[in-house]
């Protein structure tokens, strides 16, 4: 299936989720913004050199991820300092706020998964991939994506079950009454 490729037909339909795994793997999100923007510059200038624009998709990502492993080789040749301001204001939380939380808690405790299964995990779950997908992506066996995501998700939740039973002391329950005003 050989067709000429809509660069901007592709850019609306995989910006969202190319920048989320970028995201995922920069944790910053500039960084994430510039990474999704460099993996787009580099189609642009390579898309006549893709055959098959059913695996469009799949070129994104792979693209996305040599190029953030090489930004990750040059700045651990050349190590910078970054500054954060820290806003210490902690407003009322709202129910989107506090999905919001639980989804951060998520994408934490998905920062100290093992490398080799938070990959994959990231790509079949935030970037909805799929296993063959994946497989092609990062060069391996269908089975071993399945193995690295099961792998993965029990990581996940052993990291999660222990992040709340250690701050379950901290955790406030809605009462009945509060619950009825929101």
């Amino acid at each position: 299936m050989t067709h000429e490729l809509d660069l901007e037909a592709v850019v609306r339909r995989f910006y969202a989720s190319l920048y989320r795994f970028a995201l995922s793997l920069t944790k910053n999100e500039a960084e994430a913004g510039d990474l999704t923007q460099q993996t787009f510059f580099i189609l642009a200038q390579r898309s006549h050199q893709i055959r098959d624009t059913s695996k469009v998709k799949c070129w994104l990502f792979t693209t996305l991820r040599r190029e953030f492993l090489r930004a990750l080789r040059i700045q651990s040749s050349h190590p910078h300092v970054e500054f954060r301001s820290e806003i210490h204001d902690t407003p009322a939380l709202s129910t989107d706020a506090l999905r919001a939380l639980d989804a951060k808690a998520v994408i934490d405790a998905l920062g100290q998964v093992e490398p080799t299964y938070r990959t994959a995990v990231e790509l079949f779950y935030l970037s909805e991939l799929s296993y063959k997908e994946i497989a092609h992506s990062l060069d391996i066996p269908i089975g071993t994506v399945m193995s690295r995501l099961s792998r993965g998700k029990e990581q996940l939740k052993a990291i999660l079950a222990s992040a709340f039973s250690e701050n379950s002391d901290k955790i406030i329950p809605l009462k009945k009454d509060e619950e009825a005003a929101h």
